[in-house]
């Protein structure tokens, strides 16, 4: 009896573990982009009934800038992880606010095809995370310091007067900052 249960629960923790393995990711709310997986064990999730406010203060560059960065990636993975845990798309307020290295992946196409010899990787990912309403912010301070202007960059970007202002102005809202 304890060899036929011992083999039930293994068989079963077997397929779980394959079923979790052969999962597809999930877009529920930045389509094509940040893809997830349902985590059925999961216990501890986002709450669909709240709204999330939440600044992400993206200064690292990308690895690779031939790939798409990680790190913009992860935006889409944040708003789709609280959507696939049941939080629409009104109860998820999204800023991103770019500065330091960070900012390169802003790039228009000219700029960053002249810096880093590809069309930029990004600028889907951007364009995604607008369409699924996330703002996009880049650090005035930043761009001059760069010898950046705004003609420079992705025509989705709003210009910020620096990143340190914008987390204090949002922190104070309410907002959590995430630091990516």
């Amino acid at each position: 009896m304890k060899a036929t249960h011992f083999f039930l629960t293994f068989s079963a923790a077997l397929l779980l573990s394959f079923a979790a393995v052969a999962q597809t990711p999930q877009f529920p709310i930045v389509k094509g982009f940040g893809g997830i997986y349902e985590i059925p064990d999961a216990t501890e999730r986002p709450d669909g009934t709240l709204e999330y406010k939440i600044l992400v203060d993206l200064t690292s560059p990308a690895e690779d800038p031939k790939q798409v960065s990680r790190f913009v990636d992860n935006v889409a993975r944040l708003m789709n992880l609280h959507g696939l845990a049941g939080v629409t798309k009104d109860r998820i307020k999204v800023k991103v606010v770019l500065h330091g290295g960070g900012i390169f992946s802003v790039l228009n196409d000219e700029n960053y095809k002249k810096r880093y010899e590809v069309d930029n990787p990004n600028l889907a990912v951007f364009t995604a995370l607008e369409e699924a309403g996330a703002e996009i912010l880049v650090c005035g301070q930043s761009l001059i310091v760069r010898n950046l202007k705004t003609a420079d960059l992705w025509p989705g970007v709003t210009i910020a007067h620096s990143a340190l202002t914008t987390i204090t102005t949002y922190s104070m809202q309410g907002y959590t900052v995430l630091k990516f």
